[in-house]
């Protein structure tokens, strides 16, 4: 059977984005010219957008225009380095030619009518991979680290400096070194784990039960995406209960709710099983041990596995 991934988007203009990703994820070595004679402009003629891909960042251009994705997890990186970013702006016309456009190349939305809301409608997106398929390793980015985070590098380097200068004498001399640089990167994926674990636990299981939500399965895709950008990043996933109910009941269903969230990152998502652990707990770990009902003590945790 033919390699397929299937994009479920919350609205529009998010599916949209969600094709040009999945095509990246499926030729990863393609460059915007590429790109450009994959997804032509006579596609979305209907927005009145001359161009469907620009470079990002670059200035005196169309990119600096608000109608075009330009979050850092919402730009392709081509197989040359390059980030692009895509148009945002897609009628239902424009939406439904590219829906089909991009059947030719194994990509097909899930949930259409449901992501059929209109550009305005906030969301995001996520991938299955169909078939068996297996995404390629994603092509390193030439960019390196983000352009924020040397930004904050710089501040603390600058700091120290300020530092420095103005020590008392017969201090100790401050010394900066490149673990400036890895603490700051550090800090920023523990502070966006943290993010998406608050999101992981908003989405909530059924009572009693270990299905994943479609917006529990939102949140696992984006980590995803912070794992494929931090490689090293290993994560054991802790499944909790409060003490309501039969121990080994809730025991049973803690480790059940981890590994559904291991195997859906495995299978779906791409992500290599040997940076994942899975681990429940049960009621043997509450957070709020004053009151063991809390709906607090019902969570996942995703710990850093050093």
């Amino acid at each position: 059977m033919a390699n397929k991934v299937r994009v479920y988007g919350k609205a529009q203009n998010r599916t949209a984005l969600g094709i040009m990703h999945a095509y990246m994820v499926m030729y990863p070595h393609a460059t915007m010219e590429d790109l450009q004679k994959a997804f032509p402009n006579e596609l979305n003629p209907d927005s009145g957008v001359k161009i469907n891909f620009v470079k990002a960042g670059e200035k005196g251009t169309e990119a600096n225009w608000d109608g075009f994705f330009q979050k850092e997890d919402e730009l392709l990186t081509m197989g040359d380095g390059q980030q692009v970013a895509v148009v945002k702006m897609w009628t239902k016309p424009s939406f439904e030619r590219l829906v089909a456009h991009a059947a030719q190349y194994g990509i097909e939305i899930a949930q259409f009518e449901a992501a059929d809301k209109g550009i305005g409608q906030k969301g995001s997106f996520r991938l299955e991979y169909l078939n068996g398929y297996v995404p390629p390793a994603p092509v390193a980015s030439k960019k390196g680290i983000p352009w924020w985070v040397w930004a904050i590098i710089a501040a603390v380097v600058i700091g120290l400096i300020i530092a420095l200068l103005c020590r008392p004498k017969g201090e100790k001399e401050v010394v900066v070194t490149d673990t400036v640089v890895k603490t700051v990167v550090d800090t920023v994926y523990v502070q966006q784990l943290e993010q998406i674990e608050e999101n992981f636990n908003a989405a909530q299981f059924q009572q009693g039960k270990a299905d994943l939500s479609e917006d529990a399965k939102f949140v696992l895709h984006d980590l995803a995406k912070l794992m494929n950008a931090y490689p090293e990043l290993k994560l054991r996933i802790e499944g909790h209960t409060s003490a309501e109910g039969d121990a080994a009941k809730n025991q049973s269903l803690s480790e059940a709710r981890a590994q559904a969230a291991v195997s859906f990152l495995v299978e779906h998502e791409g992500v290599d099983a040997g940076r994942l652990e899975a681990a429940g707990f049960g009621s043997s770990r509450l957070k709020n041990a004053d009151d063991p009902m809390a709906s607090e003590n019902r969570r996942t945790e995703f710990e850093i596995i050093k």
